[in-house]
């Protein structure tokens, strides 16, 4: 790996934290309370699990230079693993999700502003989506 290639990766890792700490700032500001960051399963990475009220939110968090940049950077591909990867850590924690699951995108644009697209995306019709919980099929 070059030089510059990797000063790229080191940066853009150091502003995906700062990202995540924004979104966590702006989730604890608005009574969710973290779950848990960065949760690795055989799927993928989550980036955070927030709770509030029983509803567990599975939130991915995009850094961009603008805030529509963020939020068309969530592929159909990582859209997938991020479902998988829910129903793992659902399956591992069967208290998530008393009220409900829904996957939550927070984009973080370059000045620092979080914007919430909550309720983002479901897997339909042959999967389970948010409300059906621990992977029932339709």
């Amino acid at each position: 790996m070059s030089i510059i290639r990797e000063a790229a990766g080191r940066g853009a890792h150091r502003r995906g934290l700062l990202a995540e700490a924004a979104a966590i700032a702006a989730l604890q500001h608005d009574g969710w309370a973290i779950m848990g960051r960065r949760l690795r399963t055989p799927a993928g990475e989550i980036d955070l699990v927030a709770e509030r009220d029983g509803l567990t939110a599975f939130i991915e968090v995009k850094a961009r230079p603008t805030l529509a940049e963020a939020a068309a950077a969530l592929t159909p591909r990582q859209r997938k693993r991020l479902l998988v990867a829910a129903e793992i850590l659902l399956a591992a924690h069967p208290d998530w999700g008393a009220a409900g699951v829904r996957f939550d995108v927070l984009v973080v644009d370059a000045a620092g502003a979080v914007r919430r697209i909550a309720d983002a995306f479901r897997q339909e019709p042959e999967g389970w989506a948010p409300g059906d919980r621990g992977g029932a099929q339709r």
